[in-house]
């Protein structure tokens, strides 16, 4: 194989987060209600991990950082909540357009504030996570608004 045809790489998503770890006790007394909507559903804690299965994440290594790396979890991020993958936790796929436009704008701040200072690959990455990102959220806004 030559050098060009060798160039590329897998992502695995692998993030660990606190809550997962270290799960808050249950308070005692009444509970209120969770409130309904998409929000709500989107971010509620995931039932905690048995013990074997959390400590197996946390020695898994992490992946190399660069900047690929970084525009792809940002790019995992928008789609999760365009609805376009499902939640790890839950297995299940919920839009949250709100959240998906914030992740979308964040990737154009940081296309404008990196311009000029990437690599041509780098350049043409970013170009194509972002324009897939904001097709996709138009028609997630077409498609909630003939629905809703």
């Amino acid at each position: 194989m030559s050098e060009a045809e060798d160039k590329g790489f897998t992502v695995k998503d692998k993030r660990f987060s606190k809550a997962e770890a270290d799960p808050q006790p249950a308070a005692e007394g009444p509970q209120p209600e969770p409130e309904t909507g998409p929000r709500t559903e989107a971010r509620s804690k995931p039932e905690p991990e048995p013990a074997d299965r959390a400590e197996a994440r946390q020695r898994v290594p992490l992946p190399e950082v660069s900047f690929a790396t970084f525009i792809f979890s940002m790019h995992s991020s928008a789609l999760l909540h365009l609805g376009e993958v499902p939640d790890p936790f839950t297995g299940q796929a919920s839009a949250d357009l709100e959240l998906a436009k914030h992740a979308i704008d964040t990737l154009g701040m940081l296309k404008d504030k990196t311009r000029g200072n990437l690599d041509e690959e780098e350049q043409k990455l970013f170009d194509s996570v972002l324009y897939d990102l904001r097709m996709r959220y138009v028609q997630a806004v077409k498609n909630q608004k003939a629905g809703g």
